[in-house]
């Protein structure tokens, strides 16, 4: 019989363009990494959200699309959100982000996952979007970006397309408009980025 703990199932719906995902799942992982060192068991799965299904692939200035959609008081608007991310020791260079579809990232993600590897892609894809100001939508930066997590992403460009559909139908009939969204199993959900101490005590939560 086994001595290990049941994992806590986490549910975690994020789209890596998002700044509020990026603030959020940082401090979720601090807990998990807290949580996993007090000797718990996570269990993360992560669900596809585009925040932008439109955009192209190309990439296009972070800033000059914000502006497009949300017209001229985007800078003061993404310099509060850089500020606030600051406090969590990330960099969020709105100046030099490109905007890009997040599809072919999700797609990374699940193919990570089917490795045990999705949290550490994750976290990359976000760093490579807000602080590195590479275009997560080229396949060759995807392709660095995987091999440097050890993520292996085959011959077939397909792979993990359909799970991906499949993610954000099943995240579109579940109505969630606004992300990102932890499901503890048996436990809370949290909609929106909250306080590390927060997550660790859903964490901690006994089912």
């Amino acid at each position: 019989m086994s001595d290990r703990p049941t994992p806590r199932r986490v549910d975690i719906v994020l789209d890596i363009i998002c700044a509020h995902s990026y603030i959020g799942y940082t401090r979720f992982a601090r807990a998990a990494r807290r949580f996993r060192d007090e000797g718990g068991e996570v269990e993360v799965r992560f669900h596809p959200y585009q925040l932008d299904p439109d955009a192209s692939p190309a990439g296009e200035p972070l800033l000059a699309a914000l502006e497009r959609k949300f017209g001229g008081g985007v800078r003061a608007e993404t310099a509060r959100v850089a500020a606030h991310a600051a406090h969590d020791g990330l960099v969020l260079d709105y100046e030099h982000a490109v905007h890009t579809t997040t599809l072919e990232a999700h797609r990374h993600l699940v193919l990570a996952a089917g490795q045990g590897r999705a949290e550490e892609l994750a976290e990359r894809l976000f760093r490579a979007y807000f602080t590195d100001a590479v275009n997560i939508g080229d396949p060759a930066v995807l392709a660095r970006l995987a091999d440097e997590t050890g993520v292996k992403t085959g011959d077939d460009p397909a792979e993990g397309a359909d799970e991906v559909r499949a993610g954000l139908e099943r995240v579109r009939r579940g109505n969630i408009r606004a992300v990102p969204v932890f499901l503890f199993e048996n436990g809370p959900t949290f909609t929106g980025a909250q306080s590390e101490e927060a997550y660790l005590a859903a964490l901690r939560t006994t089912v």
